[in-house]
Formats: structure tokens, C-alpha cells, sequence
């Protein structure tokens, strides 16, 4: 795969972080996974494909242990505020001196400088701060939050992983590694760029919920069916919005004009009674084989068994049967292969990842009897 010998120590964290170091280990790197001793069951549940070892941080011994593991390592993924792996002695000036190669990211909320960078915050703080949630919502409704994925995981975990990707090429011919500061504020910013740079040309010039991208176009919007389901709808084109008129069977020249913003309302009063008259299943046989941009609303439940999802193998089942997106984007000659065994326990792998970076079976003997290390190897014996 694209990042076979790489190897990844990832500091155990929430929802980003994780998220990263999965996309790394989907497309080949060794993920090592940093777990703290006696803390019960990993929420992590982004882990497929790593690995966990499990240290005592709160020991000098857990702290001299982690740092060999990283500087003998290509990246380490680091979660937590500024200033937590400064005060382990574990910071990145530290571990770029032993070992000049290393790429050390820094996955947090507001970054490693600024007057927020030791605050606490979740990704709708992120996403109130990059500026983008003013724009999410329904007209006339407060700012709307849509789940926690555009600052944890577009502007986090993936923005991460691409700086991570980046700076192991650059290595390549500089030979050196580099400091990651990746922001969910500027991450999620950044992933908005189109809407900020769209704005010069009048896109974005109505209230929030009143543009035609973001609900205010009822050519742009999801509609109920007879079933209480749900079909989306993205006729913005001429071409397209005609076939959405044909599909249902509405005469163009008995309705306002599509570009008529102040008839918007009536529009989408008239789609509205139209799509609640069929079911989600009707729609989609209407609509499907055209070009109108309609498509119906997928539960998790269904994805995997709508034919296109089919056809691409789009969806995985991992050995206890739970389904999960496939890694993407898919790359011709050395595609992702995602592990499909269960997720590790933690300190599943002690003992075998403690082996594989030299220490001998009587220094890890002397780390378990001290406490420093914890090892549950129970589940891969089943």
C-alpha cells in the first residue's frame, strides 16, 4: 500500500486524532496506538488496522519508554492541548533532535499559538470560530451545527493526515522531518474556502438560509415522500432543472421562473406537495437514469444496498459484521486495504510492538512487573 513502512505512534485521543491515524493505517502504515494503563475500554472507534500498547505515563520509566518508541518512529500524532507533551518532556524540539527525520503533528482545536491555543473546545466551538457556522442553517433559525464533522474531521483528522502525507514526501528529498500544527479552526476554515471566495461574486449575498447552496433554492433542498422518507434534490442547471420538472410532471410554463428568488417560496410549496404524493421508492424509479440531480436520502441501513453502493463495493463489513465506509479515494495500483479484523484492546500489542523495537524479553518482563507497560493479549489468543 501507498505508506507500507511507515510507522505511526498515535497518542490516544478523541475523534480526530484517531480518525487520522486510521486513514494512515487504512493506506498502509504501521499505527501504533499509545494508551494510557488501567483506563478500562479505548473509546476509540476509529481504530481499525492499529495496534495498542499500553504505558504508564504517570512513571519516568513510561515517559523514557514512549520517548524511544517515537524517535525511533516516522510520525508521531499527538491530541492534546499546548503544552501536555512539553511538560512530559516530550516535546517536538525534544524528539526532532535525537532523531532530525521524525514528523511530529499536533491535531487540536485552536492551534499552537494564539490566545486560545490552552483553551477547551469541541467542533462546533472550531466551527463557530472559523466563521463557517454563521452560514449553516435554515432561514429564519439559529446557526445549525451539522453533526461534528466539519471541524473534527474534515478540518482535523483528514486535513492532518494530508499534512502528515505531505511532509513524509518532502522528507524525501530534504531528508528532514517538520512540526504539524494542524487547527480545526483552520482546517474547517479552509474547507470552506469556496464559500469564502464565492462570496465576490454574489453567492452569499442573502441571509443565511436564503442562497441558493444552502437551502434558500428550492431546486437545492431534500423533500418528504408518501413513506416519510426523504429525496434530495440539486437541479441547479437549466438542463437538470428541466428533467426535474418533466420527472415531476410539472409544465414549466405554468410556474414561475426558476431564477425568480421572490417566487422561491411558491416553488417550493409546489415540489413539496408533488414528492409527498409518491414514495421514496416511486422517485427513485422515476428519477433514476436521468440527469435531474435527484436521489433518494440513504439511512445507514440502506447505503450498502443501493446498487451503485453495490457496484463499487463501497462498504466493508469487518469480522463481527459492523459495516463502515471503504477508504477513499481509490488508488489504482496500491489501493487501501483496511484491516477487517476487530479493534484492539488496549495493550492488545504490547509486548509484540515492544519486541519489534528491539527491547528483549527481559526488559519487558521488568516493565510489566513494574507497572510500566500493561499487556492484554487476551483477545488475540481467542
Amino acid at each position: 500500500m501507498a505508506l507500507a513502512g511507515v510507522r505511526v505512534i498515535e497518542l490516544a485521543g478523541l475523534a480526530p486524532a484517531p480518525f487520522c491515524g486510521m486513514i494512515l493505517a487504512d493506506f498502509g502504515a504501521k499505527v501504533i496506538r499509545v494508551d494510557r494503563n488501567k483506563v478500562g475500554m479505548s473509546l476509540d472507534t476509529q481504530a481499525r488496522g492499529k495496534r495498542s500498547v499500553a504505558i504508564n505515563l504517570k512513571m519516568a520509566e513510561g515517559v523514557a519508554l514512549l520517548k524511544k518508541l517515537c524517535v525511533q518512529s516516522d510520525v508521531v500524532l499527538e491530541p492534546y492541548r499546548k503544552g501536555v507533551m512539553e511538560k512530559l518532556g516530550l516535546g517536538p524540539q525534544e524528539m526532532l533532535k535525537e532523531n532530525p527525520r521524525l514528523i511530529y503533528a499536533r491535531l487540536t482545536g485552536y492551534g499552537q499559538s494564539g490566545s486560545y491555543a490552552t483553551a477547551a473546545g469541541h467542533d462546533i466551538n472550531y466551527l463557530a470560530i472559523s466563521g463557517l457556522l454563521s452560514r449553516l442553517g435554515r432561514s429564519g433559525e439559529k446557526p445549525y451545527a451539522p453533526l461534528n464533522l466539519m471541524a473534527d474531521f474534515a478540518g482535523g483528522g483528514l486535513t492532518c493526515a494530508l499534512g502528515i502525507v505531505l511532509a513524509l514526501l518532502e522528507r524525501t528529498t530534504s531528508g528532514k522531518g517538520q512540526i504539524i500544527d494542524a487547527s480545526m479552526v483552520e482546517g474547517a476554515a479552509y474547507v470552506g474556502s469556496f464559500a469564502w471566495k464565492s462570496r465576490r461574486i454574489g453567492m452569499w449575498d442573502s441571509p443565511r438560509g436564503q442562497n441558493m447552496l444552502d437551502s434558500g433554492a428550492p431546486f437545492y433542498d431534500t423533500y418528504e415522500t408518501a413513506d416519510g422518507k426523504y429525496m434530495a434534490v440539486g437541479a441547479i442547471e437549466p438542463q437538470f432543472y428541466r428533467q426535474l420538472l418533466t420527472g415531476l410532471e410539472l409544465d414549466a410554463a405554468e410556474l414561475p421562473p426558476q431564477m425568480s428568488l421572490t417566487d422561491w417560496p411558491e416553488l417550493r410549496r409546489i415540489f413539496t406537495k408533488r414528492f409527498s404524493s409518491k414514495t421514496q421508492a416511486d422517485w427513485s424509479r422515476i428519477f433514476d437514469g436521468t440527469d435531474a440531480c435527484v436521489t433518494p436520502v440513504l439511512s445507514f441501513d440502506q447505503v450498502s444496498s443501493h446498487p451503485h453502493n453495490q457496484d463499487r463495493a463501497s462498504f466493508i463489513k469487518d469480522s463481527s459484521g459492523e459495516e463502515s465506509p471503504r477508504p477513499a479515494p481509490v488508488l489504482s495500483r496500491t489501493p487501501a486495504v483496511p484491516c477487517l479484523a476487530s479493534d484492539p484492546v488496549i495493550g492488545e500489542h504490547t509486548v509484540e510492538v515492544l519486541n519489534e523495537y528491539g527491547f528483549t524479553s527481559a526488559d519487558i518482563d521488568q516493565m510489566l512487573t513494574a507497572g510500566v507497560v500493561e499487556c492484554n493479549a487476551v483477545k488475540s489468543k481467542l
